[in-house]
């Protein structure tokens, strides 16, 4: 629709405080250029694109890991055993993975958030350059914004390979993304984060998830972000607000692992910035209306509140390019819901309706700039 002006009319979920107005939006050329209130009668909904802030899209080539055993209601997984570098079982998977084979897989996930609603995602890519690589090939041609965080394939090598190795995997991603810091000896994490802020490129870093031992050690590398902090405490908390440093939860991967739910109430509070992601594909889709919708019914926090960390928030993390507001000027990551679905029909507060019950079957169409 380059060139030419597109004018769709409904609900619109407005602005940065997401305020539902009756109207209509003109986009050309990927740009919002105009939005008019009126009465128009339309059930459509239009409302800002998904962030999903934290994705693993390696794991798309596993999709039914064993669970463990059944605790009571609970299943009960050892993290270590499913995740942890170098010998946890989706990196087993991952090194006897074809390359061909990882490409296509990771294509289908790609394929599968543009059809589910999200303009931009933030990935942790396993496998060293190759792995960057895989990612980029399979990004080819679609219309998604990206920021990939690469590491090191083999960090158990001398210090030099491995630096040479980040270095090259700078050179072709955003910058690094590392899994913990009890997973790695502390000085070559110093290293990699050195060398990655010497080239201007973002580091962020696992931290908090299986216990609060390794956030001290995280802060302490001034990360650009931060994913997960289920198990932080309080004090936790107003360390990383006063850094100033964002976060990334990761609720139904947390749940399904046994770490526990990030305190994303307290998060705000203290007033970090808070985005949302779905974690490992192997456990959980990238389907970003399931993450809300967990969200906004298993925490007390209000809707708006809730949409937006879905959404909006993921710029503190990927960018003002990712996604914004829709307002004049911005670009035009849109959403058009069908307000008068069989599932959405009869709701009267369009945020709380998305929030707490859309399904990807209600959406009309997806416009990505």
């Amino acid at each position: 629709m380059y060139g030419t002006e597109q004018v769709i009319s409904g609900t619109i979920i407005a602005g940065s405080e997401l305020e539902p107005i009756e109207g209509y939006i003109c986009v050309k050329n990927g740009i919002i250029t105009e939005i008019g209130e009126e009465r128009t009668y339309s059930s459509n909904i239009i409302a800002p694109c998904f962030v999903n802030a934290h994705t693993h899209l390696g794991d798309s080539v596993f999709k039914d890991p064993p669970l463990g055993k059944v605790s009571g209601f609970r299943t009960q997984i050892d993290l270590d055993s499913l995740v942890k570098p170098p010998d946890g079982l989706k990196h087993r998977i991952l090194k006897d993975t074809p390359y061909k084979t990882l490409i296509e897989c990771i294509r289908k996930s790609l394929f599968d958030m543009i059809e589910t609603g999200t303009c931009a995602f933030a990935d942790f890519r396993e496998g060293g350059v190759l792995g960057v690589e895989a990612l980029n090939k399979a990004l080819e041609g679609l219309e998604l914004h990206s920021m990939i965080f690469g590491r090191p394939a083999e960090p158990e090598l001398p210090l030099k390979i491995v630096l040479a190795e980040v270095r090259r995997v700078l050179l072709h991603s955003s910058g690094i993304g590392m899994s913990g810091t009890n997973d790695l000896d502390f000085e070559l994490l110093e290293e990699i984060v050195a060398c990655t802020r010497d080239r201007k490129k973002l580091f962020a870093i696992h931290a908090g998830e299986k216990d609060r031992s390794d956030i001290e050690k995280a802060l302490s590398l001034k990360p650009d972000f931060l994913i997960h902090l289920t198990n932080a405490t309080k004090k936790d908390l107003e360390s990383v607000a006063d850094a100033k440093i964002p976060v990334v939860v990761c609720l139904r991967s947390n749940l399904i692992t046994g770490a526990g739910m990030p305190p994303i109430a307290d998060m705000l509070e203290a007033g970090i910035r808070v985005a949302a992601g779905t974690d490992n594909v192997m456990l959980n889709s990238v389907n970003m209306f399931a993450e809300m919708e967990f969200m906004s019914k298993v925490y007390s926090i209000e809707d708006r509140q809730v949409f937006k960390i879905c959404t909006l928030n993921g710029s503190f993390v990927m960018g003002p390019n990712s996604t914004g507001s829709i307002e004049k000027g911005n670009k035009a990551n849109l959403m058009i819901l069908n307000g008068s679905s069989n599932n959405l029909a009869g709701i009267k507060n369009p945020i709380g309706g998305i929030t707490r019950r859309a399904r990807p079957d209600d959406i009309i169409s997806v416009l990505h700039a």
